[in-house]
């Protein structure tokens, strides 16, 4: 009869690694439940995770007065069309990033079969044809309860992800210490930094040797990461990403890397729910400056209050850079237009203006180019080094990235998420010639303020465009209330819940000559599909 079982619960089992693959995916997309993270996705969530089929396995505990052969034939059946209910419902679900299962994703997987393992030992060992019932009721529970599962797994496991963290830190500080002559550059801010780091490389290596973190590899595991597998010792310069979502992140990089000098890019409302105010997120990205030696250089913007009524707690250099207010590398004449831009910079304490062109869009650029100048400058490019550098300047892959979609001109903004960032990027898409569309999900983690800041966005759209693609019913609400405030056509509002049908509407809503702007990607624990 135990075998019998056994056979019954293959269905059950194709199910549970369905569930964990899922799971997991969320899991790896909350950063491992940092911070709650995972657990708060999952009460945010009650249609995705409790109110599936498998819901009626609790209908096992009834079966006692089942005939066993029966049971065990409803449980197989039940199970296998649960089963296909949700590889159905995997087929229609949208993913953007799938699950990446690296050697930690495989040490979760492992703890889980040992946990189901054990619970079929038990049952192995206890079994009695009488209590079949129990056990498969026993078994549904299990399965319904699969995300809490994976999340006692990550539990059990953090014992051993601490041991496997300090051991590959220990090798990225070794590393590090046998690279004494590259010195290190960090960039933090609340938007902006993954776009400076790169033209600050570019920008660079036209007279050194410069390597930046890859993609968005920016946080301490990240660091570690790149140190173990990426960096060479043939690097002059180690530009380094820095992001956070709590105080002392930051730090922590600091500590690993130690940064000689630094750019802050900007003070924003990004991640605002888990660092909890404005004066904390200040307080986070200022870690990089205040880790800078006396001897280091700290690139400061004079336009961001926030940068200019901090108290700063150590004695390292600063040069501030600034468009409105006056700063040692200042940008005047700037003339934005859809194929580029073009400014002047000032340097303190010179009357000579010197004339950048770059392919890159939107006046946000024109901030993390003048850091990079700045810093440049500091570091011994000469002005016509600089210049070149500028003009070598590669678009930022999703960043106000330019590409053609048939015969639609995509701007690829999808990693911005941020008021002041998303503002520019509409201002870009009005600058540019034809009929303007726009694909956003809205942005998110801007505390208790974020729909009044959907809403001023949803004003602003209604301002540039003619078609408004809105993906996710509720998450852009706010946003459409922005558009209705404006009096936008409510013809020209359209909204969907899966990304991948804006592509086709896109073409369906097209002109002869069409720009969309698609404006943020949510990660996939936004989805509403």
């Amino acid at each position: 009869m135990f075998l019998k079982f056994l056979f019954t619960t293959i269905p059950f089992l194709i199910l549970i690694a369905l569930k964990s693959k899922k799971a997991l995916h969320m899991l790896q997309q909350n950063w491992y439940n940092d911070g709650n993270r995972y657990i708060d996705w999952i009460f945010k969530n009650p249609k995705k995770v409790f109110f599936g089929l498998d819901i009626c396995y609790i209908l096992f505990f009834f079966g006692k007065l089942i005939d066993t052969e029966i049971l065990l034939v409803l449980f197989f059946s039940f199970s296998l069309i649960v089963v296909v209910t949700t590889c159905q419902h995997i087929k229609e679900e949208q993913v953007k990033k799938p699950l990446v299962v690296t050697k930690r994703v495989r040490r979760l997987i492992y703890t889980t079969v040992l946990l189901y393992g054990i619970i079929y030992l038990l049952i192995g060992i206890f079994f009695k044809r009488t209590n079949l019932y129990l056990y498969f009721a026993l078994l549904g529970i299990f399965g319904y309860f699969h995300y809490f599962v994976i999340w006692l797994a990550n539990i059990m496991n953090k014992p051993i992800e601490k041991y496997v963290f300090y051991y590959y830190k220990r090798r990225a500080i070794t590393k590090l210490k046998s690279m004494s002559d590259m010195v290190v550059i960090g960039i933090t801010g609340s938007y902006g930094k993954t776009s400076s780091k790169n033209i600050l490389s570019d920008i660079l290596n036209v007279k050194y040797n410069a390597f930046p973190t890859p993609k968005n590899f920016n946080t301490t595991y990240g660091m570690i990461n790149t140190i173990n597998n990426y960096l060479d010792k043939f690097s002059d310069y180690f530009i380094a990403e820095m992001g956070a979502f709590k105080r002392g992140e930051i730090k922590e990089i600091c500590d690993l890397v130690h940064p000689k000098h630094g750019i802050l890019t900007k003070v924003g409302t990004a991640h605002l729910e888990s660092f909890g105010s404005r004066e904390n997120i200040q307080q986070g990205k200022f870690e990089l400056i205040e880790s800078l030696p006396e001897d280091g250089i700290g690139i400061l913007n004079a336009d961001d209050n926030y940068q200019k009524s901090y108290v700063l707690k150590n004695n390292c250099k600063i040069v501030w850079i600034g468009i409105e207010n006056e700063a040692d590398v200042q940008a005047t004449n700037i003339e934005l237009s859809y194929k580029g831009t073009s400014f002047d910079v000032v340097f303190k304490g010179e009357k000579k203006k010197h004339h950048f062109e770059t392919k890159l869009l939107g006046k946000a650029n024109v901030y993390n180019i003048l850091a990079g100048i700045a810093l440049g400058r500091e570091l011994g490019l000469s002005t016509e080094q600089l210049m070149l550098g500028v003009k070598r300047v590669n678009v930022v892959e999703h960043r106000l990235e330019l590409k053609k979609y048939g015969n639609i001109n995509i701007i690829d903004d999808a990693y911005n998420s941020n008021p002041d960032g998303s503002k520019m990027a509409v201002e870009v898409l009005g600058m540019m010639p034809g009929k303007k569309i726009i694909v956003t999900p809205g942005m998110i983690e801007l505390g208790p303020d974020g729909d009044q800041y959907n809403q001023t966005f949803g004003e602003q759209i209604a301002e540039v465009v003619d078609e408004a693609i809105l993906v996710g019913e509720k998450q852009t609400k706010a946003i459409y209330d922005g558009l209705v405030r404006k009096k936008f056509p409510k013809e020209h509002i359209h909204i969907l819940n899966d990304v991948k049908l804006a592509f086709p509407l896109m073409q369906k809503l097209s002109e002869k000559e069409t720009y969309v702007l698609l404006e943020n990607d949510l990660p996939d624990i936004f989805n509403e599909k």
